[in-house]
């Protein structure tokens, strides 16, 4: 199918969202390459924590780190470690956000999961599941985290063009978060994002049982 969105008004009496917010967080939003200078600001940011926390993660585990990268000194840290097409797109974005997973998560699981006693050891006593459960629930959260940045009016432009154990040793030396998702943010420029791809349509994608 194409890119438009001329078969969702047929389903405006479902959504609980707005026909506005539909667009804002989905269907008229795009993967930004280019931004403006227009500063992000501090608010902006907490906010889109303080909105994405409150998604869903397995156990409630919440293993999503996140380092806001702003300042020039910042950038040229962070620079050498993209692949060639994406520095320019994140030395355009006022803030990039490296999305990383903490690899000791289960530190809170006593206070985020106290229904289940004993499960930070059990998660402890078994390494292989603790970083499937870690990675897997960073990933889901970084998905929540695009969203929350479109909630509060950025743009965003999620990458995964870079090199991890570059940034890792560069930001996080101790070894505790891992990097798995650079995602940049701030106010698209005119030319910032192309034209939007097909979609697969539902009898595609969908089946029953």
């Amino acid at each position: 199918m194409s890119g438009d969105t001329a078969s969702l008004p047929d389903l405006q009496h479902v959504y609980a969202l707005s026909p506005e917010a539909q667009k804002l967080l989905f269907t008229e939003a795009h993967t930004t390459y280019k931004f403006t200078d227009e500063p992000v600001s501090d608010d902006q940011l907490r906010a889109i924590y303080e909105l994405l926390k409150w998604a869903p993660t397995g156990s409630n585990v919440s293993p999503l780190r996140i380092l806001f990268v702003r300042s020039p000194e910042g950038k040229q840290r962070l620079l050498p470690h993209l692949t060639p097409p994406n520095k320019p797109q994140s030395d355009s974005a006022p803030v990039v956000a490296v999305l990383a997973r903490d690899t000791e998560y289960t530190e809170h699981v006593p206070m985020l999961y106290p229904i289940v006693p004993g499960l930070r050891e059990a998660y402890d006593a078994r390494p292989e599941l603790r970083d499937d459960h870690g990675i897997f629930n960073a990933t889901l959260q970084a998905a929540y985290f695009v969203l929350a940045v479109r909630s509060v009016g950025l743009d965003a432009g999620p990458m995964k063009g870079f090199n991890p154990q570059g940034i890792d040793e560069e930001f996080f030396p101790t070894g505790r978060w891992k990097s798995i998702l650079v995602v940049n943010l701030g106010k698209a420029a005119e030319d910032g994002w192309r034209e939007r791809d097909a979609r697969l349509d539902f009898e595609q994608v969908v089946d029953f049982a």
